[in-house]
């Protein structure tokens, strides 16, 4: 969704674009970007007064948007919908009273925006050992909320570390992680064993895209993380008859498309396409940027933002004219057979 709302910009605008911070954790997102004219900023202030700045899919905290304000900034907010989820529930248990412990890296842009809504309520937990370290006034107002990208194998085990040390741990309301990083991670808890090889398409600075490694490794498959097909060389295929691909979850998909190609054109192979979970959604336009298309004349009636994967990449295999097979092997989101 992120990616889009700068595409939309670029479309009905030729004014200078602003990004603060990367829009996703994607070097090709990033070049692509700046190859358009698109600007990245690391601080605020590196926009010139009055200019349009666009919030990355991470967030940013109310103290960024103040100053934004201050330099009468146009904003357009591509914050992702579940970080800001987070966002509104951080403030309102603090508003509450109660204190927030979060869980997830310290350094990551989304932990720190969201800490940045209530920093009196909020303490960091990157790790179990953080544990005997926090200051707790009373366990029996006291909730965890997640970064959206975390592997979920270190956020349960961080949470059961959590819920051992003070039983009346509130859990949030709803799942925090993200969807698509949940049903990614899953997939490749599924397939990985099936597999003498997963290859991730994605950046090393992608915390959902590292994770995937991870628990590839973890299912005990040799696993490597590149950020296209260019990183992959014919030694890494000695010896492998079976390859899992898959991609963090901001990979543009032509990438993805691009190392099927290879694995097909010059190593011979035959593609399986494992429907673990259907993801066909669709977003509506945030209201920022309604907001200043309305200002610049453009109707934003119909704009709307949809991703289907799958569909996509049966598109991709059938215009190359690969022939390939479906192996549905969908589930539920509450089944944890997988």
């Amino acid at each position: 969704m992120a990616i889009d709302v700068v595409d939309q910009l670029l479309d009905v605008t030729d004014e200078p674009i602003y990004v603060y911070h990367e829009i996703v954790h994607n070097r090709h997102v990033v070049q692509r970007f700046k190859d358009q004219g698109v600007t990245f900023i690391e601080r605020i202030e590196d926009a010139p007064e009055g200019a349009i700045v666009v919030y990355s899919a991470h967030g940013v905290s109310p103290q960024v948007r103040a100053r934004s304000t201050a330099r009468e900034l146009i904003d357009i907010d591509a914050t992702c919908p579940l970080v800001t989820k987070v966002h509104a529930e951080a403030v309102r248990y603090a508003a509450r009273g109660w204190q927030i412990l979060l869980v997830g890296h310290r350094d990551h842009q989304e932990v720190i925006g969201t800490q940045g809504e209530a920093p009196d309520a909020i303490q960091i937990v990157e790790r179990p050992e953080d544990i005997p370290h926090l200051q707790i006034d009373d366990p029996d107002k006291l909730i965890y909320l997640t970064q959206t990208t975390l592997s979920t194998d270190d956020a349960d085990r961080i949470i059961s570390a959590l819920k051992a040390e003070f039983p009346t741990l509130h859990a949030p309301p709803s799942e925090d992680i993200c969807y698509a990083t949940t049903n990614r991670q899953r997939a490749v808890r599924m397939l990985a064993p099936k597999a003498d090889l997963v290859i991730v398409i994605g950046s090393q600075n992608s915390s959902n895209s590292v994770r995937l490694t991870e628990i590839a490794e973890t299912a005990g498959t040799r696993a490597m993380l590149i950020d296209d097909v260019s990183g992959l060389h014919a030694s890494d295929l000695d010896g492998v008859h079976r390859v899992l691909v898959t991609a963090g979850a901001s990979a543009p998909e032509d990438l993805v498309q691009q190392l099927i190609l290879s694995l097909v054109e010059e190593h011979g192979g035959e593609v399986e396409q494992h429907d673990v979970f259907h993801e066909s959604v669709e977003f509506g336009l945030p209201g920022s940027l309604k907001k200043f298309m309305r200002s610049r004349g453009v109707d934003p009636a119909g704009r709307r933002i949809t991703m289907d994967d799958i569909a996509a990449t049966n598109t991709f295999l059938s215009d190359h004219g690969i022939r390939h097979s479906v192996v549905d092997l969908t589930i539920s989101a509450g089944d944890d057979s997988c």
